[in-house]
């Protein structure tokens, strides 16, 4: 979101535009986490990542 404040806009104008993104409802994720399904180990996955970067994994 962008919000223009102009030159020549008093103090009061550009509190008042202030106040109206702070007013705006933010959209929340929370409701998503830890429900997201995967058929594929993580580590799994790191491994391979890690393998294909040629680092060294046999600490």
């Amino acid at each position: 979101m962008t919000t223009i404040l102009k030159k020549g806009m008093t103090k009061s104008e550009m509190n008042k535009e202030i106040q109206q993104i702070m007013r705006k409802k933010v959209k929340s994720i929370e409701h998503l986490a830890g429900k997201l399904q995967a058929d594929i180990d993580p580590l799994e996955v790191q491994k391979r990542l890690r393998n294909e970067w040629g680092i060294d994994n046999s600490f």
